[in-house]
């Protein structure tokens, strides 16, 4: 009879529970979508603050935008070299896992 540490066969566990053999990436996709859905909302905070700077309703407080407007930029800037994102990954559409 074999130990249950040497039990061999498909869903094989380490000492640590965790599956030996091929690593599934499922998490890793997903998070990094959520990373690129809330990259494209920022995006989309700094289209708007770049429309009301121009805008000439909004002169008597563009100074406040340009601030504001800088600040998203810092945010976008520090977002994308934080999770390794590149403009185009955020541009092109998510589909999910094994649809390709």
């Amino acid at each position: 009879m074999k130990d249950q540490w040497e039990h061999g066969g498909p869903g094989e566990r380490n000492c640590e529970g965790r599956h030996k053999g091929r690593h599934h990436d499922g998490a890793k996709t997903f998070r990094r979508g959520r990373a690129l859905e809330f990259l494209n909302v920022l995006e989309v905070k700094r289209a708007t603050l770049k429309q009301q700077v121009e805008a000439p309703e909004y002169q008597e407080i563009k100074p406040v935008l340009l601030g504001e407007l800088k600040a998203v930029e810092m945010v976008i800037d520090e977002y994308t070299r934080h999770f390794e994102l590149r403009r185009k990954e955020a541009d092109e559409p998510q589909t999910p896992e094994g649809d390709s």
